[in-house]
């Protein structure tokens, strides 16, 4: 399923107005590929206008994790979205980045296994 936030308003998006931006058809081609833990713990496809960036969001039980893609030559960026902003006022933990050297395959396989590994998922 794709959604999208705009003004703070999120909605889904049908797949015939499915932006066919290259970000968004870099997320869809990477969750064809998540491994199936991933997929059961609801991953979604999510086009920010508010915050510009579209990735794959996990909502976890610590939290939503988001796989940005990347924006011309910057990396894949996985973020942990805070649900209220911390003491020092982030509302976001950047977890890691991965270069764009990697196929699709693997970087669904890094992620799938990132979130696996530091119990992300039940």
């Amino acid at each position: 399923m794709e959604i999208q936030i705009s003004g703070g308003i999120v909605s889904r998006v049908p797949g015939s107005d499915a932006p066919v931006t290259v970000p968004a058809i870099l997320a869809r081609t990477i969750a064809n590929f998540l491994p199936l833990s991933t997929r059961r713990a609801g991953a979604n496809i999510v086009h920010n206008i508010d915050d510009k960036y579209t990735g794959i969001r996990v909502d976890t039980k610590y939290g939503p994790i988001v796989l940005e893609m990347p924006t011309g030559n910057d990396p894949y960026r996985l973020v942990h979205q805070l649900p209220e902003p911390d003491e020092t006022g982030r509302t976001e933990v950047e977890m890691r980045r991965f270069p764009q050297i990697y196929k699709p395959q693997g970087i669904a396989l890094i992620f799938g296994e990132f979130l696996q590994s530091r119990g992300f998922l039940n």
